[in-house]
């Protein structure tokens, strides 16, 4: 069977890795991105510069009036489905550029698959469409207003679109080579495309879940009784990052390998840490 080169942090073991899987090579995260995009969400609104009240049509002129506001894009209730049409299967959104989001926003009432606010529906493509909402309130760039907003006040500084190749970790192929990831630098970075190395995701867990330096979470967190957490999942890599009330936490981040297999391992550290085994 292949290896799955396995990194892990935790309150209790500040650096554990196995096969070579570094923790200060840049890695992706997956959707773990959303949980800044929902952070730049909630620190512009109390900056003054957006309401997450606003309608989307508010901040993106190209879109009809759908009763969509930027908090249900946040919260996963906006009604879009999960995908934006017309993904593909080896690389799924490579052809999803910014174009093609300001084409699908103006036939966003077309898209939607329910009423907004009405029922939980993890979304991608709302999240895509919250990006833009924030870059165009910001006017900048998605990568420069989460650096201001989010990054630079947490003083974490290893997140990027596009590390360098050099400071990249693929998972294992062919003869040792790293596998191909999905394109995701366009229109749906704000939903999942960013890259972090380990480190940076257990600072950005341990400084906005459990030290609270810029307030309560976002709203991208989920939840489950004392457990705040978020897992993300790319073609070839896994991540899943949780804090407890009680100070404990644990990131997990595998090369290959299921990514239920990536929380059930993130999940069962906190358990054993709670009941006093290692």
């Amino acid at each position: 069977m292949p290896r799955t080169p396995t990194c892990v942090l935790s309150d209790t073991s500040p650096a554990r890795t196995g096969d070579g899987h570094a923790v200060d090579r840049f890695v992706e995260i997956g959707s773990f991105t959303k949980v800044l995009t929902g952070t730049a969400l909630v620190r512009m609104a109390a900056a003054g510069l957006l309401d997450l009240d606003d309608p989307v049509e508010r901040r993106l002129p190209a879109a009809p009036r759908t009763g969509i506001t930027l908090r249900h894009l946040a919260e996963h209730t906006s009604g879009l489905p999960r995908l934006p049409p017309g993904t593909g299967r080896r690389d799924p959104y490579a052809a999803f550029d910014g174009a093609a989001l300001h084409r699908l926003l103006g036939r966003l009432d077309q898209v939607v698959v329910r009423p907004p606010g009405q029922q939980e529906e993890y979304s991608n493509l709302g999240y895509a469409v919250l990006g833009a909402a924030l870059a165009r309130a910001a006017g900048a760039p998605y990568e420069e207003l989460l650096a201001e907003h989010v990054l630079r006040p947490l003083d974490v500084h290893e997140v990027s679109a596009r590390p360098d190749p050099g400071r990249r970790l693929l998972a294992p192929g062919f003869l040792g080579r790293g596998r191909r990831p999905w394109t995701m630098d366009g229109a749906i970075l704000p939903a999942g495309g960013l890259w972090a190395t380990p480190r940076a995701v257990a600072d950005l867990l341990v400084r906005l879940v459990l030290e609270r330096r810029l307030g309560d979470p976002a709203p991208s967190w989920q939840t489950a009784g004392p457990l705040l957490w978020h897992n993300g999942a790319t073609r070839h890599a896994s991540v899943f990052a949780g804090a407890m009330a009680d100070g404990r936490w644990v990131v997990v981040h595998r090369l290959g390998g299921s990514p239920e297999a990536t929380d059930r391992a993130g999940i069962d550290i906190l358990r054993g840490a709670g009941s006093g085994t290692s």
